[in-house]
């Protein structure tokens, strides 16, 4: 018999779980409180524009979101830009670190050997750490932050600056005095020590929306599912084997669910889960914000790679790890650029517009092109609770709430990786997988 499936959110966690579920037949009624699929990971229209919340670089070693968007029919090389690992600033500002396309580890030998901005000492300490986490197999005894991970192993100062520090602010949106080294090393594992095609960096050439759930809520319409847009769930209900969902207060007359997988933010899946499971670290997250700021410039104004690094030095209002020319990745986005300012809570605190003209700054003075002191128009994203502050050893809720036919989804489950799309993936695919395992 047909199982009937409820996902409760339709981020990135809840698409994996309808996608996963429809794919081996079950009916999913997916549930969405906003009107667009994505969650912290979607287009939005600011004053008709059509911009993401954020910017995102996946890697080669992202199995399940890749193999997910092959299931929904879509070609990873086509809606997204492969690059090799790499980590390139502007002339005069920093390194410039491209690994080659060579079988692991020489890929990595013969980045550091060609590897600019970076003197024999770096070089020495870069490649002593890294022998030393594969050695170590990217595991901790136990759990520190990373600034004291890199003390530990003597990185230098200036590789610290330009490669950990960003490194682990993009990865982890949270700052290295207070990340976790443990999570960090997995990151690193998979991309510093993976083999060649795992490490590739994988930019979107579409929006966000577009690069999975769009198709995903396609797909699982197309295999009998129902999504319902602009539908918060307030109150699930056991009856006997079966669940009721409650919207906003009343009860959804006639329809029972032989499974739910709840995908929405910890708080919410908490409220959820009140009188069937009490599950304490759901309340245990502290949270950092990220702030992605589009700048628009003259149709043709482009810079020499898809995107660089920058070095971030609050101290002197000079905000932001990376930034992205969006016409490389799209050529209807022309003259787009997008600077991501990651765990940015003291960035955003002088308001958007201080933000976006220092950023322009810190962009004309990077490139040393000064036309890009003025862009035509500029727009800042903040994501206020962006992502959980990943710190050491952090407790992170099983998929598994204990209860037949109920598990969690989110990036914020426990799994090696920090929130990223995907970690929120596999999750989704992890509680699908519970709940079918509990009625078969």
């Amino acid at each position: 018999m047909m199982r009937k499936v409820a996902v409760i959110g339709g981020g990135w966690a809840g698409c994996a779980a309808g996608v996963e579920l429809a794919s081996t037949g079950a009916a999913v009624t997916l549930f969405e409180s906003a009107r667009t699929l994505g969650g912290r990971a979607r287009v939005v229209d600011i004053d008709g524009r059509q911009l993401d919340n954020g910017q995102h670089i996946l890697l080669g070693a992202y199995s399940e979101s890749l193999r997910l968007m092959e299931t929904v029919g879509l070609a990873a090389d086509e809606v997204m830009l492969r690059l090799p690992l790499q980590m390139r600033y502007p002339a005069g500002t920093g390194m410039d670190f491209v690994t080659p396309r060579l079988p692991a580890p020489l890929h990595m030998l013969a980045g550091l050997l060609r590897a600019s901005g970076l003197d024999r000492t770096d070089k020495l300490a870069l490649a002593r750490f890294s022998t030393t986490a594969r050695w170590m197999d990217w595991t901790l005894y136990q759990d520190c932050s990373v600034s004291e991970l890199l003390d530990r192993y003597d990185q230098t100062e200036r590789l610290t600056r330009l490669m950990w520090r960003p490194l682990c602010v993009a990865a982890l949106n949270t700052p290295p005095e207070r990340a976790s080294a443990q999570v960090f090393l997995h990151v690193l594992r998979d991309s510093l020590g993976a083999r060649r095609a795992a490490s590739d960096m994988l930019i979107p050439r579409v929006d966000l929306t577009a690069l999975f759930p769009q198709h995903a809520g396609a797909f699982i319409e197309g295999h009998g599912g129902t999504l319902r847009l602009g539908a918060q769930v307030r109150r699930l209900v056991r009856e006997d084997a079966y669940w009721r969902l409650e919207m906003n207060g009343a009860p959804q007359a006639g329809e029972r669910f032989d499974a739910v997988v709840i995908a929405t933010p910890p708080g919410n899946a908490a409220s959820l889960l009140e009188g069937h499971a009490e599950i304490p670290s759901l309340s245990a997250f502290d949270y950092e914000p990220i702030t992605t700021c589009y700048l628009q410039y003259e149709q043709g104004l482009a810079l020499d790679h898809a995107f660089f690094a920058l070095v971030d030095n609050p101290e002197h209002g000079e905000w932001g790890q990376f930034v992205f020319d969006r016409g490389r990745l799209d050529p209807a986005r022309s003259g787009l650029l997008a600077v991501v300012v990651s765990a940015s809570r003291e960035a955003i605190t002088p308001g958007h517009d201080t933000l976006a003209a220092s950023l322009a700054a810190h962009l004309a003075k990077a490139f040393r092109r000064p036309e890009l002191m003025h862009p035509l128009w500029s727009k800042i994203i903040t994501e206020k609770r962006g992502t959980f502050s990943c710190r050491p050893s952090l407790s992170r809720p099983a998929n598994d709430t204990g209860i037949s036919g109920l598990a969690l989804a989110g990036d914020y489950t426990a799994c090696d990786y920090p929130a990223t799309l995907e970690s929120a993936t596999r999750s989704g695919v992890q509680a699908a997988r519970i709940v079918l395992d509990a009625r078969s």
